[in-house]
């Protein structure tokens, strides 16, 4: 088990992908659970490095669901634009929807292939102290 920071850590799963996603808020849950999206999938940016910038606006039946849609969103832009993305930042936010504006970087090679977001051991709540924490299982 790899543990990169206070974020994120990695699970152990035979074939998939398992992230444990940390956050002070259901905000920076969602902003934690991007940037280790990002850091998984050892993008390497172009250089001279060229930023990117997207708008995204997710509409969902719950939480769990929204994380999930809000992921693989990002992990559609991904592949599409070859971009990764380190920062975002929300405009709306509640339990059911979310508006944000994403940015990051111009890719040119990814070192780990993320094929989806699943909703397999999908866990999300708040801790006692307050926190959110979040388990998430990716498709690799």
């Amino acid at each position: 088990m790899q543990n990169y920071n206070s974020k994120f850590k990695i699970l152990e799963h035979r074939a998939d992908l398992k992230l444990q996603i940390f956050g002070k808020t259901k905000e920076e849950l969602f902003k934690n659970a991007v940037l280790s999206m990002a850091e998984v999938m050892k993008a390497e940016t172009q250089k001279p490095e060229k930023k990117a910038k997207r708008e995204i606006k997710i509409k969902s039946t719950d939480l769990p669901a929204l994380l999930v849609d809000f992921l693989s969103e990002i992990l559609y832009l991904t592949q599409v634009n070859k971009e990764v993305y380190n920062n975002v930042k929300f405009k709306k936010f509640s339990d059911t929807e979310l508006e944000g504006e994403l940015t990051g970087q111009k890719v040119e090679r990814f070192g780990e292939d993320i094929k989806a977001v699943t909703y397999h051991s999908l866990d999300i709540h708040q801790k006692e102290d307050g926190t959110w924490e979040a388990t998430v299982l990716f498709d690799i």
